[in-house]
């Protein structure tokens, strides 16, 4: 029988968790960090269909130089005031990995844009651990295509999780 150290089973069951994380395109599947059309185009209405989790990254598309992603506090959210963010973002091609589990805000740094409704607010969840994924709404959030070895992740979660209990006991 095969000997297993725990710390390398810690390693192991860490490694396969965290390869379960997406690349969220903001907006969904039209792409675009701008002022929504209208208020039933929101960014809030398509955030509220989509899941986020602890690992997952959140792609904004914008003109760099003429746009921006601010992340904020609430407060700020609310009042759209682009002052004193937690983080500032101009690339132009924005990834922002969701790092812990509840609400995130984040608005548009150009003035007057959050007032028109340039703005996001979104609930990070903590992946849970099972043999497939939430399924998504047909318009809900476009997720980079992941490969075969990503889809396999919960059962290895689970093999890995399996070997490291028999290795203890």
């Amino acid at each position: 029988m095969a000997s297993f150290s725990p710390l390398v089973i810690v390693f192991l069951c860490i490694f396969f968790l965290s390869v379960n994380a997406n690349e969220v395109t903001v907006g969904g599947k039209s792409g675009d960090w701008k002022i929504p059309p209208s208020s039933s185009d929101s960014f809030n209405e398509w955030s509220q269909k989509a899941r986020f989790k602890v690992g997952d990254f959140l792609v904004f598309s914008y003109e760099a130089g003429k746009d921006s992603v601010l992340q904020v506090t609430r407060e700020a959210y609310e009042k759209c005031n682009t002052t004193s963010p937690k983080a500032s973002y101009t690339d132009g091609n924005t990834k922002v990995k969701l790092e812990q589990p509840g609400p995130v805000y984040f608005i548009s740094g150009t003035v007057g844009h959050c007032q028109k409704g340039q703005k996001l607010r979104l609930v990070v969840v903590t992946p849970r651990s099972s043999l497939s994924p939430a399924p998504s709404p047909s318009d809900g959030p476009a997720v980079a295509p992941t490969s075969g070895a990503a889809k396999l992740t919960g059962v290895f979660t689970v093999v890995g999780l399996g070997l490291g209990l028999w290795a203890l006991f």
